[in-house]
């Protein structure tokens, strides 16, 4: 059995002999030795999750659902919007990227559709009333 011996000092100057806390402190110190835990320490890890949100474009589906309506494009980004939503709120990070980033291009094709057919009911009609004239 291994035991350590500890010697404690008491002031010279002080000439009263030790209290019985201080000798109970040393008995205790002297009868127990160093720690014997064979178990290694524990610990303890505390995710903290952060407050990063992926944007889920659904103002810019639900504009284009309303007004720029080719080919149900709109329509379709509005429901990969609300699904990137969902994810999100779940907190599946990589499923509302993914549902965003298929939002987004959907909302550009649908706004660059009804762009161009916005142009197109504008100019035919003025190109036809010039031919007739």
């Amino acid at each position: 059995m291994n035991h350590t011996v500890q010697t404690f000092f008491t002031p010279v100057s002080t000439n009263r002999p030790p209290n019985y806390e201080m000798l109970k402190e040393e008995h205790e110190v002297a009868a127990l030795g160093a720690p014997h835990n064979p178990a290694p320490p524990t610990f303890t890890v505390i995710h903290i999750r952060s407050e990063t949100s992926v944007p889920d474009h659904v103002v810019w589906s639900l504009f284009n659902t309303l007004f720029m309506s080719s080919c149900c494009l709109g329509f379709i980004a509005f429901t990969y919007s609300v699904k990137s939503r969902d994810r999100n709120m779940v907190g599946d990070l990589t499923g509302a990227q993914s549902n965003a980033s298929t939002a987004k291009c959907l909302n550009i094709w649908a706004l660059i559709l009804g762009i161009i057919m916005t142009i197109l009911l504008i100019i035919i009609p003025i190109l036809i009333l010039q031919a007739y004239q």
